[in-house]
């Protein structure tokens, strides 16, 4: 009986002794896997201050005057603040800011609407018809983004020229209409992950494949092309080169020639410059603050689909 007390009791110890061996053994992994995420937020939180300096001195040389932004030592914060160099950067003779902003909408969202029907279409066809060399039209179709932009830019150009539409929004927008390599493939991917039974269902009941890529496909494609508006948007809204080419009139400049000619015979007025370099940059800032869930919600979507 004794014995039996004994070597329970040792036996109980023992639990005790691997259970509290087990609890340290498990607050260590704990206490190393917070310390990690302190690092790495540490470490994330540093790089994100790198990249917002030149913003943060961007926004503050627009609020101060030429002597300010290169004193010396640095001068952080204006005083006082020069709060009308953005009206002055509105309303300056000769540079009809708020018409540079409408060109620059007009382009990139006309380029946006472009590139998200041609690249649904196209995607669509990649994934859902069948037809011979489908793949093989695929692969090339990719294959495209590893032609450098430059070396297809005489060519285009010389086309547009025999044409007779330089000096117009039609080479800049028109090649939009003809579909993006990047977005086709992020098209095809989500259009593949799509069940079947959807457009069997649909195919049933009549619907055509118009009507079919319509009314079903594209409203249950709104995350990636929601995407490929955003992104496409954003890499127009700053075009500098393709602009540059085409276009002569002032009147049809976007921003970025815009505030490119304002420097050209301004150079020495840099807080007005720097007041329109962040005018013209809050309207990306606040569409990729609005769309930021939906920008990565529809690339992990796509990733995870086909």
């Amino acid at each position: 009986m004794r014995q039996q007390q004994r070597s329970s009791r040792g036996h109980g110890e023992a639990e005790r002794a691997g259970a509290d061996l087990r609890s340290r053994r498990l607050g260590r992994v704990r206490l190393r896997r917070r310390l990690g995420a302190v690092a790495l937020h540490t470490l994330i939180a540093g790089v994100a201050v790198l990249f917002l300096v030149p913003f943060y001195w961007m926004v503050t040389s627009a609020l101060k005057d030429t002597s300010q932004i290169f004193a010396q030592p640095i001068q952080w914060w204006p005083t006082p603040a020069r709060w009308d160099n953005f009206t002055r950067a509105l309303s300056y003779p000769g540079y009809p800011f708020l018409r540079f902003v409408w060109n620059s909408a007009f382009y990139a969202g006309s380029v946006s609407l472009g590139t998200v029907l041609s690249s649904a279409v196209v995607g669509y066809g990649f994934a859902c018809l069948r037809f011979p060399g489908r793949d093989l039209l695929f692969g090339l179709t990719v294959s495209t983004m590893l032609i450098p932009g430059i070396v297809l830019f005489i060519p285009t150009f010389v086309l547009f020229k025999h044409l007779g539409l330089l000096g117009t929004y039609a080479p800049l927008i028109g090649p939009a209409f003809m579909g993006n390599a990047f977005f086709i493939f992020l098209l095809r991917q989500f259009f593949r992950g799509l069940p079947r039974e959807l457009a069997d269902a649909a195919r049933i009941d009549g619907a055509g494949e118009f009507r079919l890529f319509w009314q079903v496909m594209l409203p249950l494609a709104r995350p990636p092309l929601l995407v490929a508006a955003i992104l496409s948007f954003m890499w127009t809204w700053h075009e500098f080169f393709a602009p540059l080419v085409y276009l002569a009139d002032r009147g049809q400049y976007p921003l970025s020639l815009g505030l490119f000619a304002f420097r050209a015979q301004h150079a020495t007025e840099w807080g007005l410059l720097m007041a329109a370099a962040t005018l013209a940059t809050l309207p990306l800032v606040g569409i990729f603050g609005f769309a930021q869930r939906y920008i990565l919600g529809g690339i992990t979507l796509t990733g995870l689909k086909g």
